[in-house]
């Protein structure tokens, strides 16, 4: 008789919904990994830029394909892209650190070099153009944040991270600017807009005193992988190799951050749909996760410090008079996910999900905290979705709901997101 290997119970359950994503199209035939790849809002269009040094723009053809329209040979691989549709304008970040700008036509047939800008000495990682500033904002893996103006190409000013710099996002209003890098910190910048306008006209190079630097936003214990703005909630979402997306709550100016733990492996993308309220966060476990942020949550508790188990109070294995007094071997340390005591493990040996605090899978907690999680409803607040591919990368169109996903395989999967997005 045949053996039958059964998943765990609620292993599977998180898949388990009918608001799943319906895979639409594949792109296929890159010999070479893709970097990034955009979806041009409202059409049926897609931008990649790939190691193989090529940037190609994809058009639905009607053999139910997509089909590159443009493949433009970079001088180096192209690492990063941002395209603005209002003005067309596409931008390249290279791995020799340059940043090349481009026209994209109105038929999307044909892409036209405008200007370069000599920002980096290493990998450019992100780049990104805000259209109502006319500034060009660039991070790269020689540890530096450029600021250039989009209509001059001068360099308006820079700031010196201590890692690679490895994401940039940007609030247009309060003209401030997150860096997220290789050792998991975020640091906020604020732009001097007037010092910014006076220089544009200065050809003297580099202006000091442009940037400021703010605070440090400490949080993750891995590379910071993306970042993205909610210009709307006046939230801050990053995702990170720790498997960890954080939602940082600027506009409240209290310090808040809630935590979203929805995946089994490292982050490597997110993107948002602010008329839903929709995060989206991809990873290399190939799992995409849809947060709704509309509900209420909760940020997970400070884990206390103690020398003796606060349940049972027998000593941890440091407390060493403790034990000598007791006549026992001491204890390893384990916290509740749900209130912070610091427990052993006997007198934490539950589990359950708290989707509240963001812990969407079963974790430790405390058996009083299990109690109370057991006699309340805790239903998700994520759809979960398995994309079959290890994922680099993500782009959302909201207006027709469609997602992008860029795979390790070399592959771009486009999904209609409709049953999600209702």
């Amino acid at each position: 008789m045949a053996a039958e290997i059964k998943p765990g119970p609620g292993l599977n359950d998180r898949f388990n919904t009918p608001k799943k994503p319906v895979l639409l199209s594949k792109l296929e035939g890159v010999n070479d990994d893709v970097n990034a790849a955009v979806i041009i809002p409202g059409e049926d269009a897609i931008i990649t830029v790939c190691d193989d040094r090529t940037v190609r723009v994809w058009l639905w053809r009607e053999s139910g394909q997509y089909w590159p329209s443009v493949c433009h040979y970079m001088p180096s691989a192209a690492s990063a892209l941002h395209f603005c549709k209002q003005s067309r304008r596409l931008f390249v970040g290279q791995e020799s650190g340059q940043i090349s700008e481009f026209l994209v036509a109105e038929d999307r047939n044909r892409i036209s070099h405008s200007k370069d800008y000599q920002a980096h000495t290493a990998r450019v990682t992100s780049v990104l153009l805000s259209d109502r500033c006319q500034w060009l904002l660039s991070v790269g893996r020689d540890k530096m944040f450029k600021l250039h103006c989009a209509q001059s190409g001068l360099c308006l000013g820079s700031f010196v991270s201590e890692a690679w710099c490895t994401a940039v996002a940007f609030d247009s209003l309060a003209k401030v600017i997150f860096v997220g890098d290789y050792g998991g910190q975020i640091t906020m910048l604020k732009i001097d807009e007037a010092a910014a306008q006076s220089s544009i006209g200065n050809s003297g190079g580099v202006v000091s005193g442009i940037i400021r630097y703010v605070t440090n936003l400490k949080g993750h214990t891995g590379s910071i992988r993306a970042l993205t703005w909610d210009s709307n909630g006046q939230f801050l979402y990053s995702g990170s190799f720790d498997q960890q997306v954080i939602a940082w709550d600027i506009g409240g100016q209290c310090g808040t951050a809630y935590e979203l733990n929805g995946h089994q492996n490292k982050i490597t993308s997110i993107c948002y749909a602010p008329s839903r309220r929709i995060l989206i966060s991809g990873g290399e476990d190939s799992v995409v996760v849809f947060w709704d942020m509309r509900e209420s949550r909760l940020e997970t508790p400070q884990w206390a410090d103690s020398d003796t188990c606060q349940r049972c109070e027998r000593p941890f294995f440091w407390n060493l008079r403790a034990m000598m007094d007791q006549r026992q071997l001491g204890l390893r340390q384990h916290h509740c996910r749900s209130c912070g005591r610091a427990v052993c493990d006997r007198c934490s040996s539950p589990r359950h999900a708290i989707p509240s605090m963001g812990f969407e899978f079963d974790v430790r907690v405390c058996e009083p905290c299990y109690a109370q999680l057991k006699a309340s409803e805790n239903p998700s607040l994520a759809v979960f979705h398995e994309a079959k591919h290890s994922i680099v990368a993500m782009d959302v169109d909201e207006s027709r709901k469609r997602l992008l996903t860029v795979g390790q395989d070399h592959i771009v999967k486009l999904w209609d997101i409709s049953a999600v997005l209702q």
